[in-house]
């Protein structure tokens, strides 16, 4: 059983804006985001391990996540200036995966089986080892939840987590699958 009180006060501490209890029931991995993913807006596609197509299809991310029963929603949220405060928004991203992966690394203290999915590509390495060898950190592969075909406002909303935080903020958003 997973002690949520606990879990969020964690995820508070690791500097966390806001953060939810997950129910795997509520994602739902859809077709229309990996179009989006093969569209190569963000550039990723089909460049590293992290994400689409290495990540796997749909149907092997059902797979992997089907042995999770609960887990956690964390979301790092920035108040920027204005829609092009571009600082702030490089700024978040750059606190939220670092706090992500710090918690990461002690949620598997307690659940080493754990898996995250993140939020934009993979960035550990200067260049990814895909396709021509194998990823150099396979234990801390994490794909993004849109590229593993998540809609993540609407995970968001379905767990009573608020995706949009008002006016001029911008929000990141990752999950952890514990058991």
């Amino acid at each position: 059983m997973l002690d949520m009180e606990k879990l969020g006060k964690l995820a508070a501490d690791f500097g966390f804006t806001a953060w939810g209890e997950l129910d795997m029931s509520t994602l739902e991995f859809k077709p229309e985001v990996r179009d989006m993913c093969e569209a190569n807006t963000c550039g990723q596609w089909n460049r590293t391990w992290a994400c689409p197509p290495a990540c796997g299809t749909l149907e092997e991310m059902r797979e992997k996540v089907k042995g999770y029963h609960r887990g956690i929603l964390v979301q790092t949220v920035g108040q920027m200036e204005d829609s092009f405060d571009i600082e702030t928004m490089m700024e978040t991203a750059a606190n939220h995966k670092k706090n992500f992966d710090a918690l990461w690394d002690e949620l598997r203290k307690e659940w080493p089986g754990l898996m995250a999915m993140g939020t934009g590509g993979c960035s550990r390495c200067a260049k990814c080892a895909y396709p021509d060898a194998p990823c150099r950190f396979p234990d801390k592969l994490c794909p993004s939840m849109e590229g593993a075909g998540l809609v993540v406002n609407e995970v968001c909303t379905a767990n009573g987590l608020k995706y949009n935080h008002g006016k001029d903020t911008i929000c990141y958003t990752g999950c952890y699958l514990l058991d």
